[in-house]
């Protein structure tokens, strides 16, 4: 069936926008877990185990029990209205497979960075990262069982964050968490782009 240049624009018109999020954080700190809980879809994965070769390099402290680790990407969509859909990129959190961050990190809108208050300083690499490349990003703090809760003050001056950046608590195996973490970086990734618009002087 054959359809004119103004029925073409309304079906143009009525798709949704799709949008490209980077997943990203330390070793551990629950970006596999994140992106399966909040996809529509069957997340793809690409986990393998841990084997006593990698043990030297991948530092366990706090995170024994671990037993796989992201060795390319997880990937994961979620619709968040009519009108827009969001495709999940999660990285490899290992210094050995940041080679591969730059592909999944373009064209992104924003990031989310989980943080695991167990081992904050490894989020530092991953925040200098979205910083380094001018990314909006979110910080979502991972509530793990019998980890210390800390006031979300008291972890924004441990990550050096500025006051814009969201920083949420969350439970990376709850659904509605993180969704609820998803909606604040849009939001926080749209006011950044308008006002990077902004005329200066205004």
């Amino acid at each position: 069936m054959a359809f004119g240049r103004s029925e073409r624009a309304a079906r143009r018109a009525a798709d949704p926008v799709t949008l490209k999020v980077l997943v990203a954080g330390g070793f551990g700190a629950g970006k596999t877990t994140f992106t399966g809980a909040v996809s529509e879809i069957r997340p793809l994965r690409t986990e393998e185990a841990i084997t006593e070769a990698s043990r030297p390099f991948d530092r366990l402290d706090g995170v024994e029990a671990k037993d796989t680790t992201t060795v390319a990407m997880d990937f994961g969509r979620i619709t968040l209205s009519d009108t827009m859909v969001l495709y999940l990129f999660g990285t490899p959190g290992q210094d050995r497979f940041w080679f591969l961050w730059d592909e999944l990190a373009s064209g992104a809108l924003g990031a989310v960075v989980l943080a695991d208050t167990r081992r904050l300083e490894d989020s530092f690499a991953a925040i200098d990262y979205v910083e380094r490349r001018g990314l909006p990003f979110a910080v979502a703090v991972n509530c793990f069982d019998g980890a210390r809760v800390h006031p979300v003050e008291t972890v924004r001056a441990a990550l050096d964050l500025d006051e814009d950046v969201p920083l949420l608590l969350c439970d990376a195996r709850r659904r509605e968490s993180a969704r609820d973490v998803l909606v604040a970086l849009v939001e926080h990734a749209l006011r950044t782009a308008a006002a990077r618009r902004q005329p200066v002087g205004r």
